[in-house]
């Protein structure tokens, strides 16, 4: 009689820690036979966190894990890397939720045996260059929100003076929204005068125009409109100088093969209102080797946003569906006893997926086969699953082209309406024939 191998679990990192991070003080748990006292807690500051790298040292430790908690992991981390340290950043819904852990101490101690057993994966974390990179661009899409919310703010103030600017222009912010701004708050107030600032190439008339310059000129309003309007510039001026510390960094990992003197310099794509102050289409070719920007969606903005926030090494992830869901791009499909489980919203949102969402939002009127798809889906399932679909697809193209260095080569049209056609006669045909009926065509 054969005997019944039990699976037991095997030590696979036996020089592992667990530390367990908080705002002012962390606990590091080391195996029991590497120091008298395995358990320690050290303070935050960065004189703390050398000596708590140094005793993982003395203990002979080659591995670290710790949860990703808020971003008080940020400086640790990086000072574990210095001293050699194979650093295991581990998402907190891992290993969180079991019961009889009640301290900090205990946790810590958790951390380290499930790391010992190998039972905790790594959370993606790109180069420093990247990560360089993705601080920068983190930080100019807040100071775009800053300033877009004080055109808002500006806004709000024509239409409490009854002063319907917007109606007649596309952009107040723009060329002569701004010099009828500067008149007014220069003290203007005449419609005629007013009207002559505006560029030739503006649509509405100019009585139009007029009429949308009579209004209340309350001291109130003019004095948020003017606080808005110096926001603004302000603001614009921060993200002029955010480009340049993001273009030094492009300019850093741009191989100059593709864009060094000699080489083919990228024209940009269509204009965009945020876009940078550089072509960054071009350093984006030189930096990943293929023009991205030429995905249906995909501005320069978006790609190097993608980029900061995934890295370019496509390996990181076995497979496009291991991309994707990293991406929280795919549906939530719990299974438990061969039956679907009510999926789970994920709280925690992805940048780089949050970007490939906008980039889907895009094309839902636009004349090729993604916009289709999306129509198609839309028709189908409503306009949130045919956002995540169609953002799913160029997630998809994203990761092929850069993964094999592919040149994007979008499907005609009229042969993806035809083929989606076939392949709804087809089953409509196997339905019929199913029934017991035969489909006869017109």
């Amino acid at each position: 009689m054969k005997k019944e191998v039990k699976n037991e679990f095997r030590l696979v990192h036996p020089n592992a820690a667990g530390i367990d991070i908080a705002k002012d003080v962390h606990y590091a748990s080391v195996p029991v036979d590497r120091d008298e006292t395995p358990v320690r807690h050290f303070g935050s500051y960065t004189e703390d966190l050398h000596q708590l790298a140094i005793w993982l040292k003395q203990c002979e430790i080659d591995t670290v894990a710790m949860e990703s908690t808020g971003i008080y992991w940020v400086q640790l981390f990086l000072i574990l890397e210095e001293y050699g340290f194979d650093v295991f950043l581990v998402n907190a819904r891992h290993i969180k939720n079991v019961t009889g852990r009640k301290s900090d101490v205990l946790d810590c101690q958790w951390i380290q045996q499930l790391h010992s057993f190998g039972l905790l994966n790594k959370s993606f974390q790109p180069e420093n260059e990247i990560r360089e990179l993705r601080t920068y661009m983190r930080h100019r899409k807040s100071l775009t929100q800053s300033y877009a919310s004080q055109i808002q703010l500006m806004q709000k103030a024509f239409e409490q003076m009854n002063i319907k600017l917007q109606n007649v222009l596309t952009d107040i912010c723009g060329k002569s929204g701004q010099f009828i701004i500067k008149a007014i708050l220069a003290g203007e107030r005449d419609p005629e005068v007013l009207v002559e600032l505006v560029d030739h190439q503006v649509k509405a008339s100019k009585e139009e125009i007029k009429k949308s310059l009579v209004g209340n000129w309350r001291a109130e309003h003019l004095f948020e409109l003017k606080q808005a309007y110096e926001l603004y510039l302000f603001f614009k001026e921060k993200i002029s100088e955010c480009d340049t510390q993001i273009e030094n960094v492009l300019r850093k990992l741009d191989s100059g093969e593709l864009t060094g003197e000699g080489g083919t310099k990228t024209p940009r794509g269509v204009y965009t209102k945020n876009r940078f102050n550089f072509n960054a289409t071009n350093y984006l070719k030189g930096v990943i080797g293929i023009d991205v920007t030429k995905i249906f969606g995909i501005s320069e903005v978006l790609a190097l946003e993608i980029i900061s926030e995934t890295g370019i090494d496509m390996t990181k992830w076995p497979t496009k569906k291991h991309f994707t869901s990293w991406l929280n791009l795919v549906p939530n499909n719990r299974t438990s006893g061969g039956k679907l489980l009510k999926p789970k919203k994920v709280k925690k949102k992805n940048k780089a997926g949050q970007a490939f969402l906008m980039a889907a939002f895009a094309l839902q009127r636009s004349n090729h086969w993604l916009g289709s798809f999306y129509r198609r889906i839309k028709a189908k399932q409503g306009p949130a699953v045919a956002n995540k679909a169609t953002a799913r697809k160029i997630a998809l193209i994203f990761y092929d082209m850069i993964k094999f260095q592919r040149e994007f080569n979008p499907i005609n049209n009229e042969a993806y309406d035809k083929h989606f056609a076939e392949q709804r006669i087809k089953y409509i045909n196997n339905q019929a024939v199913k029934l017991g009926f035969q489909l006869i065509p017109a």
